[in-house]
């Protein structure tokens, strides 16, 4: 979601691999046998996640830690740390910072090793979660620009996905991925039509198919219900855009875990995207008073898009000196960080919103900390453009 990365190029990996994503495994019977068959395991996993949805990562590690005394060589450990990991690094993608990176690979790298190694009687446990962690390792692979490298994980995973979910389809748990899966397959190659040739080698796509199944996911999924929703929130503010849906499925995120930050983000980028800058600009503000208060989850990392947005709905609104001293907050707050894509938007905004109020030196000074910066999108173009010729003249 957003302006920062490269989608078309990002999706024709992601199509591959987004399918396997998914949060954490349904209880099931029959054969094929599964640790969460036992209700206490059954239970501590669904804790686990939701404390990680609660963005509260010290308990979530105390449920997995006690997880893994319990099954030492199980590859439900390594996967729910790898999750942890997870979701301190989604919030924060747009400010590139790699430090957890290895830590993340390493442990869904252990979760396929432990995974491949499962007596069989636990196949259904070897299937699953092996799919789920090269699923969540090729997202981040995408999301570092490791496309074939993504892409071959994403296909590894494909199979695997098909089989989990031909086990049990009545399941909406295992039916996240093939939601995902049905809704992309036809709506990507729509989008980007380049990506045609590539999807002949792979079942054929059903974008209202899709679109239904998450839909049922989001509502009756025991532990995917929450990635369900934030995909529909993806695909209502991207691909299908719909204000009223979009609101529906962050107010469903919201209400389930309203101390995420990352969620209370996109509240408000739900009504930036639709228009709606007054009320976006109340919930930026909400946010950024929790970050004061230093709230935990309300991390540096969140408060640059935050700023960025609440920026522009001034800019939007017509009050341009709101607007610049904003930018300049997060000027302010991003300092020394090169790589945030926000600082570097931000900077680009702020020139703008100058020279709309006369004040060429200071809009010179910003397009030209922006020509510093790495170029997110045509930020450099934009900021040569002007530095020749003032914005809006």
């Amino acid at each position: 979601m957003g302006f920062v990365r490269p989608m078309g190029m990002r999706y024709l990996s992601l199509i591959l691999l987004l399918l396997a994503g998914s949060a954490t495994a349904q209880s099931w019977n029959g054969p094929y046998g599964s640790i969460l068959d036992d209700p206490d395991t059954f239970a501590q996993g669904g804790r686990a996640l939701q404390h990680l949805y609660d963005m509260n990562p010290a308990a979530a590690r105390a449920t997995i830690d006690s997880l893994k005394a319990a099954h030492p060589r199980h590859p439900i450990g390594p996967y729910l740390e790898g999750l942890t990991v997870w979701w301190e690094i989604l919030p924060v993608l747009s400010v590139e910072d790699h430090s957890r990176d290895d830590e993340f690979f390493d442990a869904m790298n252990r979760t396929v090793r432990a995974a491949e190694r499962l007596p069989r009687h636990l196949e259904m446990d070897k299937v699953f979660f092996k799919a789920a962690a090269l699923g969540f390792r090729g997202r981040h692979l995408s999301n570092r620009y490791e496309w074939l490298r993504a892409a071959r994980d994403g296909k590894e995973a494909l199979d695997l996905v098909f089989d989990v979910s031909d086990r049990d389809p009545a399941n909406p748990d295992f039916q996240f991925g093939m939601g995902v899966y049905w809704y992309f397959a036809e709506a990507i190659p729509e989008e980007y039509p380049v990506v045609k040739p590539v999807m002949y080698f792979f079942p054929d796509g059903d974008r209202e198919k899709g679109l239904a199944e998450l839909h049922r996911v989001a509502q009756t999924a025991t532990f995917v219900g929450t990635e369900a929703a934030y995909f529909l929130l993806q695909i209502y503010m991207q691909y299908e855009p719909d204000f009223e849906r979009s609101r529906d499925m962050v107010g469903l995120l919201r209400q389930r875990h309203p101390a995420n930050a990352f969620f209370h983000t996109l509240e408000g980028r739900v009504l930036t995207r639709f228009g709606r800058h007054h009320s976006a600009s109340e919930i930026y503000q909400e946010f950024l008073d929790l970050h004061a208060e230093g709230v935990h989850g309300y991390t540096d990392g969140l408060a640059h898009s935050v700023l960025y947005y609440l920026g522009r709905s001034h800019m939007s609104a017509g009050d341009l000196p709101a607007a610049v001293a904003t930018f300049d907050d997060l000027e302010t707050l991003a300092a020394g960080n090169e790589h945030s894509v926000y600082r570097a938007m931000g900077r680009l905004r702020a020139g703008m919103a100058l020279d709309r109020l006369g004040r060429r030196q200071p809009a010179l000074a910003a397009y030209r900390t922006v020509l510093s910066l790495p170029e997110v999108g045509d930020s450099h173009d934009q900021a040569k453009r002007y530095l020749k010729k003032p914005f809006g003249s």
